[in-house]
Parts: structure tokens; sequence; C-alpha cells
């Protein structure tokens, strides 16, 4: 291959790379102003609480009892941002906080009667939203909806574990 051939085919497939880039960032920004991700104090599914806190809830909903660290862990947030989420939460009275049963420096979280509650609420709206977003896309594209966002979590994952 000449030198020019193979030098353009590596300036056109960056320019290529670095289109899809800012496409998908266009994309993604008009995904999270439209679904309503930068709403701090409501979910996109419409309950009155940060979307931090619906899914504390909805992991905490799905086991009985969690430590804080690792409610931290599934949601990927830092042990100082867990620990004021938690505080929120409690504070709200949805979540209690005990000494973990096997080592004393841990804490165990669960949720109260109003905190089951809550988590129940942002269930249900969720999937009433996901299910009225799945009645704007033709049936055929479901499959390929769910694909592509199985696809993108998988190169966030790929991403993070990079780092």
């Amino acid at each position: 291959m000449p030198d020019w051939l193979r030098d353009r085919t590596i300036w056109l497939y960056g320019r290529t790379m670095s289109d899809h880039a800012t496409e998908l960032q266009e994309w993604l920004i008009a995904f999270v102003r439209d679904f309503g991700l930068h709403d701090p104090d409501r979910t996109p599914c419409g309950q009155p609480m940060s979307v931090s806190e619906a899914h504390a809830l909805t992991e905490l909903a799905r086991q009985p009892v969690l430590r804080q660290r690792e409610l931290g862990e599934r949601l990927r947030l830092q042990k100082s941002t867990i620990s004021r989420l938690v505080t929120q939460l409690t504070r709200r009275g949805w979540v209690r906080r005990a000494p973990a049963q096997d080592d004393g420096r841990g804490v165990a979280l669960a949720l109260t009667e109003r905190g089951a509650a809550a988590a129940t609420r942002v269930e249900t709206a969720r999937r009433d939203r996901c299910a009225a977003l799945l009645e704007n896309i033709p049936l055929e594209q479901h499959a390929e909806v769910l694909s592509a966002l199985r696809l993108l979590k998988e190169a966030i994952g790929a991403e993070a574990a990079t780092r």
C-alpha cells in the first residue's frame, strides 16, 4: 500500500471515529435532558427524589440487608458520597442503619416500611415509564434498542476497568 493511501486511510478512520464520538456525545446529552436525568430533585419516572436515592432504594429492596460499603460499590459512588446519601435516606425515614453483625466497624442498611413503600413506588413508576417509552418504538425494534443499551453499558464497564 502506498504511503499516501495508508496516511489517508488513517486520517479518514480518525475523522470517522471523531465524528462518531461527537455524534454519541450529542445524542447522550439530548437523552440525559429529554429523559430527565439532569433534574436533581426528581427521577426520570417522576418520583420526588434524586436518581441516587431511587437507585439506593432499588438495591436495598433487592437485598434486605446490605452493607453501606457494598451499596457504594453497586452504585459506583465514593465513600463520602454514599455516606451523605445514606444520611439523606435515613432522615427521610427510608433506611435504618445498624452495626454490621459480623464486623462492628461496618454499617448494615435495611429499608424501613416507609422505605419499602418508596422503593415499590419507584419500581412501579420506572416500569410504567419504560413501558410508555417502548410504546413509542416499533415492536420490531425493541430488541435492537435493548441490544444497543446493553452494548453501551458494556463499553462503559470496559472503559471503567481501564481507569
